[in-house]
């Protein structure tokens, strides 16, 4: 029965919640301007080739999930996660702008590792703040909401990309310089408004990156994680299947912004879902119907086709964003979110090089059909390890 002495549960999104949805907003509007185009301007500008790509996108996001363990331990041990974020985000806003910069591919490389490092600092850190600033009873609605202001910069980002190309066309390494812009939004914003939260800390001994706080179930979900993960390789290659479809390079943007509009609106509605139904269903959901579509953009064979296919993986997006991570704080104890969110990435991350070279490799030599079964294939069977886990909400 609840304790009729304790404090009435918070309703209300907390201040830093809102703070750090409105920094996500600014940094994908920089993020999702270049995106949609780094595919393009490897392969066009740069002469690579879509194995490099995938060598790129994973190694940079190998990179990011180390990061993401250690930076989510030490804000446990510091007790504190504000210079974490700040550090993370400004690394980001200053690297974006020096891929215009780029004139042969390891620049390229060296821009997106530092752009990813920026990342793997701030994630944690910053997921853990959220669930430190949320009551357990609306944290799907704190981390929808912090997505739905993700997705929503996602959708801005790339419209003002194709609005300046249509004007610019080709014109890609201005486009670039640009995103200094929204970056420095985004350093203000956190600098004035972000407050530190107090969070219980684990206690004086050295940093640990294990997992031998955690319980069974938190651990086979992050197993399921990583399956899923091998198979979900970088959102790059679905903008190169877009063009193979005959998406023209301006309009990429725009179907990149219809993707993250549905995104940003799903998590919204998924994440206040996710606090009534439960967690897993709503990943066990979206799992599932990632398969089905990864399916089908191997077997579509028309432009047309694309503007149906991305609206609906963004539904896949929706179901599991803020689910994910709303059960990462169910599952693990209150000292350690920061140590949980760390290996909840760092299991992702992790996966994403492999996913992205086997990705890269399987559709340059055997094609779509294979390479996009390959990702249902993992999915389906991800769906399945997630069943078994099992687990009540942690006492917070």
């Amino acid at each position: 029965m609840p304790d009729p002495l304790a404090p009435p549960a918070r309703t209300s999104l907390h201040r830093n919640v809102k703070l750090l949805g409105l920094t996500s907003l600014f940094n994908d509007i920089a993020s999702e301007m270049i995106y949609p185009l780094l595919p393009k301007f490897l392969l066009t500008v740069l002469d690579g080739s879509l194995f490099l790509l995938g060598t790129i996108e994973g190694l940079a996001e190998t990179v990011a999930s180390l990061l993401k363990l250690w930076s989510g331990a030490w804000s446990d041990r510091a007790g504190r996660r504000k210079g974490f974020v700040v550090a993370g985000y400004t690394l980001a806003a200053i690297a974006r702008p020096l891929i215009g910069l780029a004139l042969v591919p390891w620049h390229l490389f060296l821009a997106r590792i530092a752009d990813r490092v920026g990342k793997g600092v701030r994630t944690a850190p910053r997921d853990a703040l959220i669930a430190d600033s949320s009551a357990p009873e609306i944290r799907g609605r704190a981390f929808g909401f912090h997505r739905a202001m993700d997705h929503l910069g996602a959708a801005v980002g790339p419209l003002l990309a194709s609005a300046f190309l249509l004007v610019w066309p080709g014109e890609l390494r201005p486009l670039f310089y640009l995103t200094i812009l929204p970056g420095i939004a985004v350093v203000a914003v956190l600098v004035c408004g972000l407050r530190e939260q107090p969070s219980e800390r684990p206690g004086p001994e050295p940093v640990r990156l294990t997992l031998k706080p955690f319980a069974w179930n938190f651990r086979l979900y992050l197993l399921a994680l990583v399956i899923f993960t091998l198979g979900n390789s970088s959102d790059a290659f679905l903008l190169v299947r877009a063009g193979e479809l005959g998406i023209a390079t301006a309009w990429l943007p725009i179907v990149w912004c219809v993707f993250h509009v549905v995104k940003s609106t799903g998590n919204l509605l998924a994440g206040r879902a996710a606090d009534r139904f439960g967690c897993r269903p709503m990943i066990f959901l979206g799992w599932t119907i990632y398969a089905a579509i990864y399916l089908l953009f191997a077997l579509a064979s028309q432009a047309w086709h694309v503007w149906l296919l991305f609206p609906a993986y963004g539904l896949f997006y929706a179901l599991t964003e803020p689910a994910e991570k709303a059960l990462v704080a169910q599952l693990a104890g209150p000292e350690r979110k920061g140590l949980a969110f760390g290996w909840f990435n760092f299991a992702i991350g992790i996966a994403a090089l492999p996913s992205s070279l086997i990705f890269g490799f399987l559709y340059q030599h055997w094609g779509a059909l294979v390479a996009f079964g390959w990702g249902a294939g993992l999915a389906f069977l991800a769906a399945v390890l997630l069943a078994g886990v099992r687990g009540q909400a942690a006492r917070q």
